[in-house]
């Protein structure tokens, strides 16, 4: 077998897209090839900007590895309807590279929804996969992670859909994560098998009947608590969970700022706890993970947070490599075969 970590990865980088490009995304990038040497990066957008930054920041990068997009698409443009007004956009014209077999990786910071559009509609769903997801990983208590997916790739999913992302998932989670057999749960309303919607319930059907290492309902507070590995639901459940689950960092933060206020014994109380918080908390900093793959797709596909760092674009690099490294394409190739095979 091919060693995939010896082997040069080409990653294409958007380095027009999110509120702090083109310098965080190029100096990220630039940072993630330096880290590893089997890493070709090529930076996609405005040559001239790219270049400038490059300057700036006194960087040697070839000339020859950045490759010329004018277009962006901005926030506010509409995903799908921006493919084909701006083809000449650092998103679309990231996408073809990984389409035309010239990039083994495409990751962006910009326009989530376009990016979906443009890995889903250019790159290609894998054979075998009818919708492809995003995920997000949850800290636990128990110091494992909970994955959680759709978190919004799609709003609407039918049971069918749910257990592509438990068979997407579940490989991913084996091979990021390095859990054997990762349990699965199905988001709900309790614990019984009798608690739930039509959704739930033909899911429920399909899972058990399958080789996955399925265990039965889940409620929300499993996710934080570690119960499971993984949680399927829809992409309007799990986007909800997603945004709420990001907004207790900063609950906590003003309740801490508001507790400091109330006097200096409160404030010194404050610093400590300050410190121990932003520790023991720092494994659900973005930064650190980057940005979440879109999976099943033909290609790898990660989209990050539109105020990504040049930490957390270093991180998403990083993460394609790994991703690669792992053959995980061609391991979800194989499983879905598996399962196409078995139906």
């Amino acid at each position: 077998m091919t060693n995939f970590q010896n082997k040069k990865c080409r990653i294409a980088v958007d380095a027009m897209g999110g509120d702090f490009a083109p310098a965080n995304n190029v100096v990220g990038a630039i940072d993630a090839s330096a880290a590893d040497s089997n890493i070709q990066l090529l930076l996609v957008g405005d040559k001239n900007k790219i270049k400038k930054v490059i300057a700036e920041k006194n960087l040697q990068f070839p000339e020859e590895q950045i490759i010329h997009a004018d277009e962006v698409i901005e926030m506010s443009d509409s995903p799908t309807a921006a493919l084909k007004t701006k083809p000449n956009s650092s998103i679309v014209v990231g996408a073809k590279l990984v389409k035309d077999g010239k990039a083994d990786g495409f990751i962006s910071a910009g326009n989530t929804g376009a990016m979906m559009a443009a890995s889903t509609i250019l790159i290609g769903r894998l054979k075998g996969v009818s919708r492809p997801t995003i995920g997000s990983s949850f800290p636990t208590q128990n110091g494992d992670y909970c994955s959680v997916y759709d978190v919004g790739a799609s709003v609407d999913s039918k049971p069918s859909h749910l257990f592509e992302y438990a068979l997407l998932g579940s490989i991913y989670a084996r091979e990021m994560h390095n859990i054997p057999k990762p349990t699965i749960g199905i988001m709900s309303v309790g614990e019984e098998k009798s608690k739930g919607n039509e959704l739930t319930f033909a899911t429920h059907e399909l899972l058990s009947n399958s080789e996955l290492n399925y265990v039965g309902n889940v409620e929300g507070r499993d996710v934080l608590k570690g119960t499971v590995n993984i949680i399927v639901c829809d992409g309007f459940v799990g986007n909800i969970i997603l945004k709420l689950a990001e907004s207790t960092i900063g609950l906590l933060k003003s309740r801490i700022k508001k507790y400091a206020e109330q006097g200096l014994i409160n404030k010194l109380k404050a610093l400590v706890v300050k410190g121990v918080f932003k520790e023991a908390l720092s494994d659900m900093d973005y930064q650190s993970y980057g940005g979440v793959p879109l999976l099943g797709v033909n290609g790898i596909s990660i989209i990050g947070h539109g105020s990504s760092s040049e930490l957390a674009i270093k991180n998403m690099v990083l993460k394609a490599k790994e991703m690669f490294d792992k053959q995980l394409l061609q391991k979800f190739e194989e499983a879905l075969k598996d399962y196409a095979k078995s139906k």
